[in-house]
């Protein structure tokens, strides 16, 4: 009997679209003959709906189901479903999200399934939450020696008074700056700010994102990333990709509207530095309890060659132009393989 897999996509978060795309390529990428696939999309307004087949999903047309479907929170492992008064149980087996950003990157639901002690897919609650978080990711990332964007933490009730906030950031740190709402992803909501001026608009675009916020100096380098995948003594680390953006910085835009912006796998690095990218992400990924697979992002600094951690990434992107699944089959996992090695790796847990 095959068991029974929830694929859940969409979500509230600004990254809704991205999750939608990268939902319906893992979709397809399980195999039907191992696994039977119900998908669940959440609308940006939260709603819970169960998506008839992958074609709805890129076709948009799963937002008009008539069918709610919720996971219960009970230990019976159920997929609740509502249509028109009437209810029915659908037993699940493993919870497989694809959601970027807030209310499903960081913890949240995650938090729902281990409360029904529901098998899921990647990372655990508390790691979710932790590198979802830019803030908290720095501080993790600082305790292991490694080099990042000198900081400064901005909260948004801070913004009332900008002018004190201005002078605290121009008195710790030099332009270029980008600012960063702490909690998003897909460059949602950053900007770079070259003056005082964008400085003060950069803030204020950041805390429609997020309530913390931060102002980094600018690091001028190549942007590498580097996909890891498994756990604990068995988890590794792949080659890397580098991004070349279109756009001053890689933005939101630059990553999925410019066709100008480009990936390329196993690029050509200084010596040694392959070695240290890989040794860096499987350090960070395993101080923050990572499980499953995640993007560890990085800048090879301009003229001195420094590794510079970026950010990490606990669901990354699964869209045609997504780096993971280039670096994980160009180290000889196909994408069918590996998603149903997480499945598998999901239920030993």
């Amino acid at each position: 009997m095959k068991k029974r897999v929830c694929i859940i996509f969409g979500g509230r978060s600004s990254e809704h679209g991205v999750s939608i795309v990268s939902g319906a390529t893992v979709a397809r990428a399980i195999p039907g003959d191992k696994y039977d696939k119900v998908l669940i999309g959440i609308t940006k307004q939260g709603e819970w709906l169960l998506a008839p087949n992958v074609t709805s999903m890129e076709d948009g047309s799963w937002t008009r189901s008539m069918v709610h479907a919720v996971i219960s929170p009970e230990t019976d492992h159920s997929l609740i479903l509502m249509e028109n008064g009437h209810f029915e149980k659908l037993h699940i087996d493993v919870a497989f999200p694809v959601l970027h950003g807030l209310w499903g990157e960081d913890g949240t639901i995650q938090g729902l399934f281990g409360m029904a002690g529901l098998p899921y897919v990647g990372c655990g609650h508390l790691s979710s939450a932790i590198t979802m978080d830019k803030f908290f990711t720095k501080v993790v990332v600082g305790a292991l020696g490694i080099d990042q964007a000198p900081y400064t933490p901005v909260l948004s009730h801070e913004l009332n008074d900008m002018d004190k906030v201005i002078r605290r950031i121009e008195s710790e740190r030099t332009y270029p700056l980008f600012i960063k709402p702490s909690n998003a992803g897909s460059s949602v909501g950053i900007t770079k700010a070259h003056d005082r001026d964008e400085l003060i608009k950069g803030l204020t675009t950041a805390a429609e994102h997020d309530r913390k916020i931060l102002v980094e100096e600018t690091i001028v380098g190549r942007e590498i990333e580097c996909a890891v995948f498994g756990y604990g003594n068995n988890a590794f680390a792949t080659g890397v990709g580098e991004i070349i953006a279109a756009a001053e910085f890689y933005d939101f835009d630059a990553k999925y509207h410019d066709e100008a912006s480009k990936t390329i796998v196993d690029p050509e690095l200084p010596e040694g530095k392959l070695q240290e990218f890989r040794e860096k992400a499987l350090a960070i990924y395993r101080a923050c309890d990572c499980f499953g697979f995640s993007r560890v992002d990085f800048f090879l600094e301009k003229d001195t060659n420094r590794v510079v951690f970026n950010e990490i990434n606990t669901i990354p992107g699964h869209t045609p132009i997504s780096m993971y699944p280039m670096l994980m089959e160009k180290a000889g996992h196909s994408m069918r393989d590996y998603v149903v090695e997480l499945i598998e790796m999901a239920e030993e847990r």
